[in-house]
């Protein structure tokens, strides 16, 4: 009975990181119909294969893990590539007050856009998702020397491609400028 239980708790908490699993796939890949398919396919994988679960501490970063082999797997397929460039981020109807902030969130992800997949999943799973290093590295199976230093230097392409972006009417980015300069 307490082997259903914890299998119950189990599914449930693999159901509730749906939001992020999409988030982090989103951040990756850009486009909201693929995302879906990545998270979709990860919780189908994780759900099914649960009882393979060794730590149960671990279920975050085994979930994250196994949507990682599934982008990693999706862009081995791939033939051609999207043209991020061609890529709306629509905002429809935006309050004028969302208008500045939307502007700011698409210039962000024109620049993750720009940065390779191994600078890309590291930002996006460490600032977006909040992920430890160690967590990360374990994610991207990969060691956590090489993490921190493909987030520092993702960090510093993102701000370097954010400032060149930055219009100078722009006081949000300017004053982004400006602290860390």
């Amino acid at each position: 009975m307490a082997t259903w239980l914890a299998q119950r708790r189990l599914r449930q908490q693999v159901c509730d990181m749906r939001p992020q699993l999409y988030r982090t796939a989103f951040a990756w890949c850009h486009d909201a119909a693929l995302a879906d398919d990545l998270v979709q396919e990860a919780m189908m994988k994780a759900l099914t294969r649960l009882k393979t679960l060794q730590d149960e501490a671990a279920l975050k970063a085994w979930v994250f893990r196994i949507m990682t082999n599934c982008y990693r797997d999706w862009g081995r397929r791939q033939k051609d590539t999207v043209d991020v460039d061609t890529i709306d981020i629509p905002c429809d109807d935006c309050p004028e007050t969302q208008t500045e902030r939307s502007r700011v969130v698409q210039d962000v992800r024109l620049a993750m856009a720009q940065l390779s997949d191994d600078h890309r999943q590291v930002v996006a799973l460490v600032d977006l998702e909040g992920f430890a290093y160690a967590e990360v590295s374990e994610v991207l199976e990969v060691p956590i020397g090489t993490v921190m230093s493909r987030l520092s230097r993702a960090r510093a392409q993102l701000r370097k491609l954010l400032l060149e972006q930055a219009a100078p009417e722009s006081p949000t980015l300017r004053l982004v400028r400006t602290q860390h300069d």
